[in-house]
């Protein structure tokens, strides 16, 4: 009798052949839907490109392309800004460095132009903005000599406005709002400007002293004018004082004069018309007392009745 030979039995697998169809299927699915539908984020515009060629652009949200076949670039519109570092000369030859910055900002409805043209935003700054800038703000600090370039920045920033306009004018692009964000001088410049400065401060201050001098000396002589006015009006009113009273007191005594000479006529006149007018003045002023002598007419006195001896 023969015995049968022991035969290993196969694993059991934990899943079956459908099942591992079914999930490939479904991976598969979900990489093709993946691979599908894609977003654009906001303030962007997508490039759609196939097998390379840029065929559309697309406004942010979600959108449906051919998986595999197409691909996407987004490109930015919002404001952008640009920085360039330069090595510069003022119109009197100094030799300056300089930063200097503009704002811009792609067209959106240009913006597959703006691809197609110049490919990415960097490569487009690369190659035409930042040249440009340079070339703008070269060409208008070269036309300032170098102690107005500060004074005058803003008239500066306004000719390379101007200029990066009409340069950009046939691009897919706006520009503003351009900036010297730095502008760096010549040490030996610097000092000398230091030194000038120091001088002219010297100097106001120097024509203050002085002006401050000259207001004291003008205070001096104005005072001194006003004291000697003031002593020349108290002399003119002394003068006049002592001549009116001098014109009173010469008036006075010319009235008592007139007023003397007057009396004295009309006694002479008096004693023409009447010899007895000094006795008629003797009886009024007489104060009734009889006179110490006894004189007989036309005669001198020999006694006196008082008893007293002659002397």
């Amino acid at each position: 009798m023969t015995s049968s030979a022991n035969v290993p039995s196969s694993p059991m697998l934990p899943f079956s052949r459908s099942t591992i169809v079914l999930a490939a299927t479904v991976l598969a699915l979900l990489i093709v839907v993946s691979s599908t539908i894609y977003t654009v984020s906001e303030g962007y515009v997508g490039i759609v490109k196939r097998f390379g060629k840029a065929i559309g652009q697309v406004d942010p949200g979600i959108h449906v392309k051919i998986p595999f076949v197409d691909a996407l670039t987004n490109i930015e519109v919002r404001q952008r800004k640009t920085v360039e570092d330069l090595q510069a000369a003022t119109e009197d030859q100094l030799p300056i460095a300089a930063a200097v910055s503009i704002n811009w900002t792609v067209l959106r409805s240009a913006t597959i132009d703006m691809f197609r043209q110049y490919g990415t935003l960097e490569q487009f700054e690369n190659r035409i903005l930042n040249p440009k800038l340079r070339s703008a703000a070269k060409a208008a600090l070269s036309r300032f000599p170098a102690n107005k370039l500060i004074q005058e920045r803003q008239t500066v920033v306004a000719e390379i406005m101007e200029t990066m306009t009409a340069e950009l004018a046939d691009f897919p692009i706006t520009v503003n709002s351009p900036q010297l964000e730095n502008i760096e001088l010549p040490a030996r410049y610097v000092e000398a400007v230091e030194a000038k400065e120091t001088a002219r401060e010297d100097a106001e201050r120097e024509k203050h002293v002085l002006e401050q001098q000259r207001l004291r000396a003008l205070q001096q002589v104005n005072t001194a004018e006003a004291n000697a006015e003031s002593r020349k009006l108290e002399a003119d009113a002394t003068a006049y004082q002592v001549r009116v009273q001098a014109e009173a007191e010469a008036f006075r005594v010319s009235t008592e004069a007139k007023a003397e000479a007057e009396a004295i006529e009309l006694i002479t006149q008096q004693l023409t018309k009447s010899p007895d007018y000094i006795r008629l003045v003797t009886a009024k002023n007489w104060n009734g007392e009889l006179p110490a002598t006894m004189l007989g007419a036309n005669t001198m006195p020999l006694l006196q009745l008082d008893g007293r001896s002659n002397r």
